[in-house]
Order: C-alpha cells, then structure tokens, then sequence
C-alpha cells in the first residue's frame, strides 16, 4: 500500500509539473524542435532544470543503505546499446516530433478531454499491442 501512494504521488507532483511547465502542449514542443522559425526555448529550460534536480538528489539518494519503500536497490544491470534501442529511440524522437507529445504528457492531457490526446493515446497504445503481437513471433535481439 506505501508503494502504491508512493507511486501515486510522484506521478501527480510529475503531471503538475508538466501542466504547469506547459509542456503537456503539443506546440510548446513543436515551437522548441522549430530552430529556425518561431523557436521557443522554454523545453530547454523546463528539461534542463529537471535534469540538474536529478542529477543532484540521484547522488544523495544513492548514498542511502536503501530505498525507503523497499529493502533494495533495483538499478538497470543492463548497458548495452543493441539495435533495437537504437531502433526504439528513434522511432520515439521521431513521433515525439511529428506529434508533440511522448507518452507522460500525453496521459497527462487526457485530463483536458480533447481529441487529439485520446488519439495520440490510442495510437500508443495499439503500437505497443502491434509490437507485443509482432515479437512473438519474430524475435528482436536484446
């Protein structure tokens, strides 16, 4: 139940920030990626100041016996950079650009009830299917 509040909360400090960075706005992210005409630098900001944050408070936390959740650490092992990362990395800048949204703030602007959030949502969600679906039976290398 901790876990769950836990996770409950940081997902809503997470989609207020968005909300109130403006980065749940497919322009604001369309204005950024526009270099060489309208360009909004505010994404840039926005990331940059989360990145320090993080970067920061990852340090101390680390320095921790452990979580306060749970009794261990659970930290990717894995740091191969395989094809299909390449290949997924990819194919999310691109959509992120097409679209101007990635898949937080895309959630998060469900809560304002227009269409094109839900489309974009669905949208992922049927890729996601496709490729769950796709991977049975042709086997990408991890």
């Amino acid at each position: 139940m901790k876990n769950n509040l836990a996770v409950f909360f940081v997902g809503l400090i997470f989609a207020l920030g968005l909300g109130i960075s403006g980065m749940t706005r497919p322009e604001k992210v369309i204005g950024f990626l526009d270099v060489f005409g309208n360009w909004d630098p505010s994404l840039m900001f926005v990331m940059g100041s989360s990145i320090l944050i993080h970067l920061i408070s990852y340090r101390i936390i680390l320095k921790r016996q452990s979580p306060l959740l749970t009794s261990t650490w659970n930290l990717p092992q894995n740091k191969n950079i395989t094809s299909s990362l390449i290949a997924g990395s990819a194919l999310f800048g691109m959509g992120w650009g097409l679209a101007g949204y990635c898949p937080g703030p895309s959630i998060t602007s469900l809560a304002t009830f227009q269409f094109q959030p839900l489309i974009f949502v669905l949208s992922m969600i049927s890729g996601m299917l496709l490729f769950k679906w796709i991977d049975k039976f042709i086997k990408f290398k991890r």
